[in-house]
């Protein structure tokens, strides 16, 4: 399944207009909340004054009866509002309708606990509502009676209403500011990776050094990663033409070898001519193998980057294994191949790799002891470090030549067809686990001593 590029700024628009929507209407609900309140209170702060100042004006008749003169400026105080309605009732003793609207709902209030306030329903419209128990006194006595003072609602919705859509507008200019500032922020903070894309396409196909464009510390990760990648890639791509210049140089001479060989086979006029020139040409595929499994290994070294994880490993058994290997060839050579060590030491180490290394080492000791040589392989501990040497005692190489011979394709004076490799394969993989590789004369005074060292596990 292929995925969709997705643009970064639209994904930051996106989750910023969520977010800041989501927190909008948590806003704009608690504020129509608050302005109801606020309406309210404001409401019933005149319904309140209202009713006193009507209150106020209640006096008893010669009868004995409540009579109330109500006053222009007590209901011109309600009236501002154009669209809101007015209504009142003034109640005397209980069952008595002194003036007003006789069907006006009447809030529970009681003397003495000052104006009470309710919501209702009046003539099919919403009314606030605002009653107050008072009483008028004939010196002797006192008349109880009630006032209530009703408002239609209009009013108090539409203060609401213009409360709300004030802050509402105010929210949307905020989050067009918002979005239109990170729109801008957003480009101007991408402009390093515009700059670091052109660097790389600016770049030819065999330019893997590493990016140093000036990036965010966001991006040193990727920046990182991709250094890394072309790091390891141009290693790769280095062993790559390395092992194909270095086979098409050195299997050259023996597949010329071969085909020499195949021609004088074919010509050959008895058989134990043709037999001499098939045994050479088999020669020549040998070596050529040899050539072969020699850059394999070097190319699989290159390839490493000069780094390697390894495993913990005993190096004085896999020594004594790969010696115990090798005797035969060394039998058939006439030469005394013998191993010195006995205790385990550890170091960390890619197995097969140090086995090509040990087993290079040993061949080459092989090659250029001669017969009637004696070679010894010995492991040892030495200064904390793990020592692994193969010594013979062979004609050697000359001191000024040593630094020449861990050279690639670098020949010293052989018995038999070398191709240069082997030293620098075993140099080039001691490196790779934290050793060296040193070249010295024999104990004896004569032959060689390849010594390897590697830091203790």
């Amino acid at each position: 399944m292929i995925r969709r590029p997705f643009s970064l700024r639209r994904r930051l628009l996106a989750w910023l207009l969520l977010a800041t929507a989501m927190f909008g209407a948590v806003a704009l609900v608690d504020t129509w909340r608050e302005a109801q309140h606020m309406a309210t209170a404001l409401a019933d702060r005149v319904l309140a004054g209202s009713a006193l100042v009507i209150a106020e004006r209640a006096a008893l008749d010669e009868a004995g009866g409540i009579q109330i003169d109500i006053p222009y400026g007590a209901l011109e105080m309600l009236s501002s509002a154009a669209q809101d309605r007015v209504f009142y009732r003034v109640d005397g003793p209980p069952g008595q309708l002194v003036t007003g609207y006789g069907d006006l709902p009447v809030a529970p209030a009681r003397a003495g606990a000052g104006p009470v306030f309710a919501d209702g329903w009046f003539r099919g419209e919403a009314v606030r509502m605002a009653s107050l128990v008072g009483a008028a006194s004939t010196g002797i006595d006192e008349v109880p009676f009630t006032v209530t003072v009703a408002e239609t609602t209009n009013a108090r919705r539409e203060l609401t209403r213009a409360i709300l859509m004030r802050l509402a507008l105010r929210l949307a200019l905020m989050i067009g500011g918002a979005a239109l500032i990170v729109w801008i922020a957003v480009s101007v903070s991408l402009r390093p990776l515009y700059r670091l894309g052109e660097e790389i396409s600016a770049r030819s196909p065999d330019d893997l050094s590493p990016i140093g464009t000036p990036v965010p510390t966001e991006v040193h990760g990727l920046v990182g990663t991709v250094n890394g990648f072309m790091l390891r890639l141009k290693a790769a791509l280095d062993g790559l033409r390395n092992f194909t210049g270095n086979a098409g140089h050195q299997l050259r001479t023996p597949l010329a070898v071969v085909r020499t060989q195949l021609a004088l086979a074919t010509r050959a006029a008895t058989l134990d001519e043709a037999r001499a020139a098939a045994a050479k040409g088999d020669a020549a595929v040998a070596h050529a193998e040899r050539i072969l499994a020699q850059l394999l290994l070097l190319a699989k070294v290159d390839a490493s980057g000069g780094r390697a994880p390894g495993r913990v490993l005993d190096l004085t058994a896999l020594a004594r294994d790969l010696t115990a290997e090798h005797i035969p060839a060394a039998a058939e050579a006439d030469i005394d191949l013998g191993f010195e060590g006995e205790a385990a030491l550890r170091i960390r180490a890619e197995p097969l790799l140090l086995g090509e290394a040990l087993g290079n080492l040993i061949l080459n000791a092989l090659l250029h002891a001669g017969r009637a040589a004696v070679v010894t392989v010995r492991v040892r501990e030495s200064a904390g470090r793990a020592v692994l040497e193969v010594e013979d005692n062979g004609p050697g190489i000359p001191a000024e030549a040593r630094a020449a011979v861990t050279s690639r394709f670098a020949r010293g004076e052989t018995q038999g067809p070398g191709m240069g490799l082997g030293l620098p394969v075993v140099e080039e993989i001691a490196g790779l686990f934290g050793g060296g590789l040193t070249l010295e004369t024999g104990a004896s005074g004569r032959g060689l001593l390849a010594r390897l060292s590697f830091p203790l596990a």
